[in-house]
């Protein structure tokens, strides 16, 4: 019977195997055009054409930055993971998947796509869980952080109508700071170096290599919130523009809608109304999608076609 049932799986797993990758296109196809629908290109490239060349340029500048930064995630995975795979490998696999994940989720493109393009270079279905969790860890692990001292801080003012106040901001944010504090701890002391959260287990890295998660997902969320400052042209303090960026971001993963739309936008003229024109902030906003957003998924989609035909051309 296991016989039977090896060899019929060797004779039908090709075609069901291309018809899976066949479905999985269509999906990402059909992702990209509902998403491309929902935008105001026309809006996109009159804000885009109203900014100067500078501006753009440093905005460009920084934005990549951002990008390479995210990309150097996985090579610490990569450690934690101990594969051997190429570094420039591995930052193009994981501009692709950050560029992805912006656009049309984290199950699209934070799980799916690596999945599919770790495994084709040769990686475990247990490393590429192992490189995804780091990943997950090194943006989260920094929000903790940056969230907690700017809360705490008081560099956002809630509006008066919002449920959570000034003073709760600030609780919040002490708390939010005891947690970076607490996983710090717990890498660098904790005898038991796998932990069970809600059914999965998560092991811990080394002290070192958790203050560079802090590191490198603080700094890419520090260059998140400059491209937009810079595109806003300096009309609100960074500090601010940071808090409110931390804020918006958490509403969108709660909320579920690809890529954030309407929700940063949302969060953004709410927390900003009093010290920058609407127009102003929506401007800056579209010119932060189009920069930050829809040019690295234009980009990241010729990368990944260039990685399918590698790993083709490696199979053959």
């Amino acid at each position: 019977m296991k016989a039977g049932l090896g060899a019929w799986t060797r004779e039908h797993w090709p075609p069901i195997r291309r018809l899976l990758v066949w479905a999985f296109f269509i999906l990402m196809a059909g992702l990209l055009f509902g998403l491309a629908r929902n935008i105001e290109w026309r809006n996109v490239f009159a804000t885009l054409a109203d900014y100067r060349p500078g501006t753009l340029l440093s905005a460009l500048a920084i934005a990549a930055a951002s990008h390479l930064l995210y990309a150097c995630f996985d090579l610490l995975g990569r450690r934690y993971a101990h594969h051997h795979l190429p570094t420039g490998q591995v930052l193009a696999v994981t501009f692709v998947c950050y560029a992805f994940n912006l656009n049309l989720g984290a199950w699209i493109g934070g799980l799916a796509l690596r999945y599919r393009l770790y495994s084709r270079l040769g990686l475990s279905a247990v490393q590429i869980t192992q490189v995804y969790s780091l990943s997950l860890t090194t943006n989260w692990i920094a929000y903790l952080l940056l969230a907690g001292l700017v809360f705490a801080a008081g560099a956002v003012r809630p509006p008066a109508h919002w449920a959570l106040d000034h003073g709760n901001l600030r609780l919040l944010g002490v708390l939010l700071l005891a947690l970076a504090g607490l996983y710090l701890t717990l890498c660098a002391f904790s005898r038991r170096r796998v932990l069970s959260l809600r059914g999965h287990a998560l092991g811990l890295p080394s002290l070192r290599l958790a203050l560079w998660q802090l590191v490198l997902g603080a700094g890419n969320w520090l260059l998140m919130a400059l491209v937009i400052h810079v595109l806003l042209q300096q009309q609100v303090g960074y500090g601010t523009v940071l808090g409110t960026l931390l804020i918006a971001s958490i509403a969108s993963v709660l909320t579920h809608i690809p890529a954030g739309l309407g929700v940063l936008e949302t969060v953004f003229v709410a927390l900003l109304h009093q010290q920058a024109e609407r127009d102003s902030v929506l401007a800056a906003l579209l010119g932060y999608r189009a920069i930050y957003y829809l040019l690295p998924l234009l980009v990241a989609s010729l990368v990944y076609l260039g990685l399918e035909a590698r790993a083709k051309r490696a199979r053959t």
